[in-house]
């Protein structure tokens, strides 16, 4: 008999949060999270994400033995202004049983039942600053902080629960040594001459932080239009700056900026550090920050997080001012492999962006749906 219950203290939480190490203890690709800070993250007293959303998170039971996870969320802002009407589902994780996954489901779609919703799809975040789909190809490969992995059987439990897809995502890498630079070092140039913009580069985090509340507006904006899109609050903003920020080099952080010093595109790299919170085990102490300390100033990997460019420069070569940049810094580092977040293959302008880079796709992932 499956039983379902609602995980709500702290204790619960962390139970929660800690089911997918035994899920993946003999995996070589999963990468677990620090659990204190996810524990943290779902913490509706200090996480201003629950300004703007509700959630539950639910832990599925067998014999009294946990065997899958999976959080119900329902983002207002997208629900009341953009009148999508939709519940989510995401934190999924599942032994190889589709009546636990049903189990799981079936309390998500109450919920956006019980609140008067359409549909429901997954997995994915509270926003799009959260990881997003359940990994249909790549499973060979490392994963990363910001992704989540999962076993190739997930895809299988949702469509015979009548699921189907509704996004797919790609993501892909490339090499330092395979990209030109003559693609963007001369464009870089003829592009910040003609539009009166500059680069800017940081070595301390105290010299870019008064630029990183431009820098989330902006990303409101140049994400608007994708199908997939939730806009971040100033409280979130906030948060984010707070948490994040001081954890990436600042070197690794760019913007571009007007004649007036107006930021009008940005780009976020994140050190590689897949391996080293692998080395953690969740778990900061005693010895896991160094571990992280240690990738943050010498992992030759790093993941393209977030590109940002306001739409009134978009198409106009600025991302050459922002590659450009980043290969100088990169190429003194020895930084060679590069990864890039889970973009929608639909989303063609990003494709063009990277074009010169010789992307090489290696995850699929997909979200799904059923209506309610």
């Amino acid at each position: 008999m499956i039983e379902v219950r609602e995980a709500i203290t702290k204790k619960e939480l962390t139970e929660f949060v800690k089911f997918p190490f035994q899920l993946y203890k003999d995996s070589k690709n999963w990468v677990p999270p620090i659990i204190t800070d996810e524990v943290e993250s779902f913490n509706k007293k200090t996480n201003p994400v629950f300004e703007t959303a509700d959630a539950h998170f639910y832990i599925a039971y067998k014999n009294n033995k946990a065997v899958g996870r999976m959080a119900a969320i329902i983002n207002w802002t997208e629900v009341e202004k953009q009148r999508i009407k939709k519940v989510r589902f995401g934190w999924w994780d599942v032994i190889d049983d589709v009546e636990v996954t049903k189990a799981l489901l079936k309390k998500v779609e109450a919920f956006g039942e019980k609140n008067h919703l359409d549909y429901i799809e997954g997995p994915m975040g509270f926003s799009n600053m959260d990881k997003v789909g359940v990994m249909t190809e790549g499973f060979d490969h490392l994963g990363t902080m910001v992704t989540w992995y999962n076993f190739p059987y997930y895809k299988d439990h949702l469509e015979q629960l009548g699921y189907v897809i509704e996004k797919e995502y790609n993501e892909s890498e490339f090499y330092l040594d395979d990209v030109n630079p003559k693609y963007f070092t001369k464009g870089s140039e003829l592009v910040k001459k003609r539009y009166g913009v500059k680069g800017l580069n940081f070595t301390k985090t105290k010299d870019l932080m008064p630029y990183v509340d431009q820098m989330f507006a902006l990303f409101n904006q140049a994400y608007a239009n994708l199908s997939s899109f939730v806009s971040i609050t100033d409280a979130q903003i906030a948060f984010y700056k707070k948490k994040y920020i001081s954890f990436i080099n600042p070197e690794y952080i760019k913007f571009v900026v007007d004649k007036d010093d107006n930021v009008i595109a940005f780009g976020i790299v994140m050190p590689g550090f897949a391996e080293a919170l692998q080395k953690t085990k969740g778990k900061l102490f005693p010895f896991g920050f160094i571990h992280l300390l240690k990738a943050k100033k010498q992992s030759k990997s790093a993941v393209f997080y977030l590109v940002g460019i306001h739409p009134e420069y978009q198409n106009k070569g600025i991302t050459a001012v922002l590659f450009n940049e980043f290969y100088k810094v990169f190429s003194e580092k020895g930084v060679n492999h590069f990864i890039r977040t889970p973009e929608l293959s639909d989303n063609a302008a990003a494709r063009n962006m990277w074009k010169h880079f010789n992307p090489q796709v290696f995850v699929m992932r997909r979200t799904y749906r059923k209506n309610l």
